[in-house]
């Protein structure tokens, strides 16, 4: 079986909901990372074999397959290959993880997979049946198989409930992912990972360089006075300051073999060791992280102590803080420059964000190991585990 590595691993700045990028067309935002990867690696289109690309909503600007559309309007011509996918949150992790298994099955050597969502011009949601406010998302069928049919924010509410997690708590876990990033931000271990995006804004030339949806100076009386967004003050933990933040962006990561890597003279930054997809509860929904992880450590054959750093997708801090009680991680070796608390979710593209962050800080910091994982809508969890090399 062949060694697949990441090669670069970039993103753009997240721009928050009707930000700097609510003027720029999603497939220009998509095609960002990739013409930073071509500038950073030096490569020829024709050396790509395909471009998988995660987005969890492909209709309207999203649409027409946008995974073969962001590298001809990189300007790469007709030769290069693209392929659009979906599973929810998890999608541009999935990317990393399919082109992975290419390489790894000697199907390909030189691959890039990523993810790009546009949460300001299309809408979560508005692939449904009925768009966004629709009733008829699944059909009456469903539920000769499943007694309930909930939303996300439901699910993280029952998972708090399930866990005994307090606002309180949740609160302190979304104040630290705010500071993190900020001191982050401060320390510049963003610098090499995302790009800057030069758009147009009200009709004027802009240059975005920085996640805009941020608020490193949160503090917990702050949070104590949002309103709750999913249940009656009393009745529930959640409101937006403990949720992922609506925005919009991209990311992108060059995958190859080794041996390709070797013939084109790239140094990769990690090795991608070990992948895994669950499925679980579909009315909890949220819960997939923690099988996700205890999977991909036994195909890997690692104890969860072989690991040094981990990425868990803050979708909702109940999610982050059930899977701390399940592994007994400590949470000073998880999202350690902040998460989608802070950064904000742009759905088909964090996963490959997350992966970003973890390759550049285990690059950074020395260390050896690190896991991703992230929650999936309709019950689902993803895995991937990667060591610097």
């Amino acid at each position: 079986m062949n060694n697949a590595v990441i090669v670069d691993a970039v993103r753009t700045p997240f721009g928050k909901r009707d930000g700097s990028f609510r003027d720029t067309h999603p497939q220009d935002l998509a095609a960002k990372p990739l013409e930073a990867l071509r500038t950073r690696t030096d490569f020829e289109p024709e050396t790509i074999e395909d471009v998988i690309y995660g987005c969890v909503t492909p209709i309207d600007e999203q649409g027409f397959n946008i995974g073969r559309l962001a590298p001809m309007v990189a300007g790469w011509g007709d030769t290069v290959p693209g392929v659009q996918l979906n599973r929810m949150c998890g999608s541009g992790q999935q990317a990393v993880n399919f082109a992975a298994a290419n390489v790894m099955a000697g199907q390909h050597d030189v691959l890039i997979a990523g993810g790009v969502e546009h949460m300001t011009r299309v809408p979560m949601g508005s692939d449904g049946a009925d768009g966004v406010d629709g009733k008829r998302a699944v059909t009456e069928t469903y539920f000769e198989h499943f007694d309930e049919l909930t939303h996300q924010g439901e699910g993280a509410e029952r998972i708090a409930e399930n866990y005994d997690l307090t606002r309180e708590e949740l609160d302190e876990l979304a104040v630290d992912s705010q500071r993190r990033w900020g001191d982050a931000w401060d320390e510049g271990r963003y610098d090499d990972q995302i790009v800057p995006v030069e758009t147009e804004l009200d009709g004027e030339r802009v240059r975005v360089e920085q996640d805009e949806h941020p608020r490193p100076a949160t503090d917990l009386e702050t949070l104590s006075n949002l309103p709750l967004s999913f249940r009656q003050e009393g009745e529930g933990v959640h409101h937006p300051g403990n949720s992922s933040g609506i925005v919009d962006g991209s990311s992108a990561l060059l995958i190859a073999s080794e041996a390709a890597a070797e013939e084109h003279g790239w140094e990769p930054m990690a090795r991608i060791v070990q992948t895994e997809v669950v499925g679980v509860d579909p009315v909890t929904m949220l819960t997939g992280p923690i099988p996700a992880t205890e999977g991909v450590l036994e195909k890997a054959d690692m104890d969860i102590e072989e690991i040094d750093l981990f990425e868990v997708n803050e979708a909702f801090a109940s999610v982050v803080g059930a899977w701390l009680e399940e592994t007994g991680v400590s949470w000073e070796a998880v999202n350690v420059n902040g998460g989608a608390i802070a950064h904000g979710h742009p759905l088909g593209a964090t996963g490959a964000a997350l992966l970003t962050k973890l390759a550049h800080e285990l690059e950074r910091s020395g260390q050896d190991r690190g896991l991703s994982t992230m929650c999936v809508g309709f019950g689902q969890g993803v895995a991937t585990i990667i060591e610097r090399v």
